[in-house]
């Protein structure tokens, strides 16, 4: 069974920074990706990262602001977000997949969510 369970959100200010984790188990080599949630909105893809780091993609809102990485000894994926603007306040979730894609459709197991919340 796949499970994913999010760490690190919080409160912060426009500007301010925040890294998330993505702790996984029960999955054979799964790209990982990130998305979140804004109150009365669709769920939306953040970024996602293949098995062994080399592939990474980002969507327009995030790119150059926010970092994903991952460390497979640990099992974790990261998503460093820099610079950080009140748009971004949302419920943030990881998810697996088998291919690194932004459809939403094709990402199985979902973790719990984290929420970010960033004031002006």
């Amino acid at each position: 069974q796949v499970q994913l369970v999010e760490s690190g959100g919080g409160s912060v200010r426009h500007g301010g920074s925040l890294r998330l984790s993505c702790t996984f188990s029960g999955a054979t080599k799964p790209v990982l990706g990130w998305f979140r949630q804004a109150p009365g909105k669709e769920r939306e893809f953040v970024a996602a990262i293949s098995w062994s780091g080399g592939i990474t993609y980002y969507s327009d809102s995030v790119k150059g602001r926010f970092t994903i990485s991952r460390d497979n000894a640990r099992n974790t994926v990261y998503l460093q977000m820099n610079s950080l603007k009140p748009e971004d306040t949302a419920v943030y979730y990881c998810a697996t997949s088998r291919t690194v894609t932004a459809i939403i459709g094709e990402y199985g197991s979902w973790g719990q969510g984290t929420r970010v919340t960033v004031s002006s």
